[in-house]
């Protein structure tokens, strides 16, 4: 046998002739890999058009943007706004801590914002990665349609419907209210205040305009249900159990 005998060289291209395996394997992998690129991003984009929707129908993180709601909200915390609170026939409660849109009431002009700069701010927003628009609020509701709401008693207290509130949320060392006000809430409106009142924006500020402080019940985003970052303040928030006596409206004078 001749062992030197050299068999015919086979060729050493991985690409067939013809066929349909025609091109090589090698060639196909870049195909395969861009078709596998494209996932990521698809799922991404599904993920992100689904926290819109969550959060434009169902719960909205909202960042806190100021000091008015201190201690029981600081800024930077982001909460969870729930906005089918009152979307099934539900109201606004006494004690409730609400977000909503000032336009109106606590805002009587455009802010001027450019609508492209609004429009990438309200989407950051609606994820809680970028501070809400200027006309929303947060505040804790004192008194809704037809309460007698006064400030103050002889001990400095609030009053609902002539019943003193003992108001543990406040911040430390502030008082009730530095302005004293005796005002019956519209039907379908609320009166609503910051627990930080030294620092707070809110219904006082804004006796003398039309709506005499008070927000319309259908501005109201959510009620804000929960803290969910940063994660060692984790925690519900809860309406105090303080409104629990507060007595039905006794009429127009309360």
């Amino acid at each position: 046998m001749d062992t030197d005998a050299q068999l015919p060289e086979r060729d050493p291209s991985p690409t067939p002739e013809q066929g349909s395996e025609q091109r090589s394997r090698s060639a196909r992998f870049p195909a395969g890999i861009a078709r596998l690129g494209h996932r990521p991003v698809t799922l991404l984009v599904c993920c992100l058009a689904f926290l819109f929707l969550l959060s434009t129908f169902v719960v909205q993180p909202f960042l806190i943007p100021s000091s008015s709601m201190e201690n029981t909200l600081r800024i930077g915390d982001r909460v969870l706004v729930n906005k089918l609170a009152y979307r099934f026939g539900g109201e606004p409660r006494r004690g409730d801590v609400v977000v909503f849109d000032g336009t109106g009431s606590f805002v009587h002009s455009n802010s001027g914002e450019n609508p492209v700069t609004a429009l990438l701010r309200g989407a950051g927003a609606a994820l809680g990665l970028a501070r809400p628009a200027d006309t929303d609020y947060v505040k804790r509701v004192i008194g809704v349609g037809g309460d007698h709401v006064t400030c103050c008693d002889k001990r400095g207290r609030i009053k609902v419907n002539g019943r003193p509130v003992s108001e543990g949320y406040l911040h430390p060392g502030d008082a009730p209210s530095s302005v004293d006000f005796d005002i019956v809430v519209p039907e379908g409106k609320l009166w609503v205040m910051g627990d930080h009142r030294a620092r707070s924006s809110d219904s006082r500020d804004h006796l003398g305009e039309a709506g005499g402080g008070t927000v319309p019940v259908g501005k109201v985003i959510g009620r804000a249900d929960w803290i969910s970052w940063p994660v060692g303040r984790w925690s519900t928030i809860d309406a105090p159990r303080s409104f629990d006596a507060i007595p039905v409206p006794a009429g127009p004078h309360g």
